[in-house]
């Protein structure tokens, strides 16, 4: 009799790592400061009920977008003369809602065919820093001064990136600037852009709708698992970091401590998001208003995920370009809304 017997098949359960970090931090408060438990988890639901509404009304937004196809608005930033191909860069990589590797495929055709790098640097400078998610959210948490302080600062970024660079466009370090080896495929697991005019009212078209489905839920679950671990990461700054030791490193009003917000800031980014309501307790803490500019900007353009979509299409002395117009724009920002605030 024949053996019919066979290994059962097993699925992978795929565990997202924030939450991981979620769960492993409220394990070791409940080890080391039980006490502080249910205060801890009391602030980060609060936050969180006290962000809702904003964070729906980011996700409905972004998913309108996407399904309506306004990505190919993006063609219209790199049309026209370099100056107002600059201009509308900086402006449409400061409002848009889609995040830098999604953009990759549309950038590097757009290189391919010859678009200024200019444009291409004022647009990449100034997408990691706002879009209509992020403003929502920056004003729950910082008010809205801050947000419109972060949205100008973003398209004056791109601006300050875009004419830099075309003043030096025709020196050794921006010549050539593709890599030899494009990147392949799509990043993030998103879909192809829709082509052609966007459609408005986009629930016409099926595609569309499933579009606007799968976008929302996406981006519910990441706005979702990221603040909530900023909230609980902020709930545990408050309580056990002294504001003093804030105030001694990050507070005052000097060029010295901009200057060090601009150093921290890519390396401590966690994410756009993640990084608002960190912000929110560290100018509680003490933290200066010009620092929290400063760092709040090197880090959106600097941090992994924006940084990568750069280096992934340009070569090193670009890209070194890139983060170098990002460190000194973050201090004019930081020193200006030092100045401002």
């Amino acid at each position: 009799m024949a053996d019919t017997t066979a290994p059962l098949a097993t699925k992978r359960i795929k565990i997202d790592r924030v939450w991981l970090v979620f769960v492993a931090i409220l394990a070791g408060t409940a080890i080391w400061v039980p006490a502080e438990l249910w205060g801890i988890i009391w602030d980060t639901l609060s936050a969180l009920g006290h962000t809702a509404i904003f964070i729906a009304f980011a996700v409905f937004a972004i998913a309108y977008l996407k399904a309506t196809g306004a990505e190919t608005l993006l063609a219209k930033a790199f049309e026209g003369n370099q100056t107002r191909m600059i201009f509308m860069a900086a402006l449409l990589g400061g409002l848009s809602p889609f995040c830098s590797c999604e953009v990759i495929p549309f950038i590097a055709a757009m290189l391919a065919l010859g678009t200024p790098l200019a444009a291409v640097m004022a647009f990449w400078l100034a997408s990691p820093l706002m879009d209509p998610a992020m403003f929502l959210i920056t004003t729950s948490a910082l008010g809205l001064d801050f947000a419109i302080a972060k949205t100008l600062a973003a398209i004056g970024l791109g601006l300050f990136g875009g004419f830099s660079v075309r003043l030096l466009a025709n020196t050794p370090a921006f010549i050539n600037p593709l890599r030899e080896d494009g990147p392949t495929g799509r990043c993030c697991g998103a879909k192809k852009p829709f082509e052609g005019k966007p459609l408005w009212k986009f629930w016409q078209a099926p595609d569309r709708r499933e579009t606007f489905t799968e976008t929302a839920l996406t981006n519910a679950a990441f706005l979702l698992k990221w603040l909530a671990l900023a909230y609980l990461l902020e709930a545990l700054m408050v309580r056990f970091i002294p504001a003093e030791f804030i105030a001694q490193t990050l507070g005052g009003q000097g060029f010295g401590t901009i200057f060090l917000a601009s150093l921290l800031g890519g390396p401590a980014y966690l994410n756009g998001y993640a990084a608002v309501p960190l912000l929110a307790g560290l100018i509680e803490q003490g933290m200066a208003p010009g620092a929290a500019m400063a760092f709040v900007i090197a880090g959106g353009v600097s941090c992994i995920p924006a940084a990568i979509a750069v280096w992934a299409l340009v070569k090193p002395r670009v890209f070194a370009g890139y983060l170098a117009f990002a460190f000194t724009g973050s201090l004019i920002a930081g020193t200006l809304w030092s100045v401002i605030a």
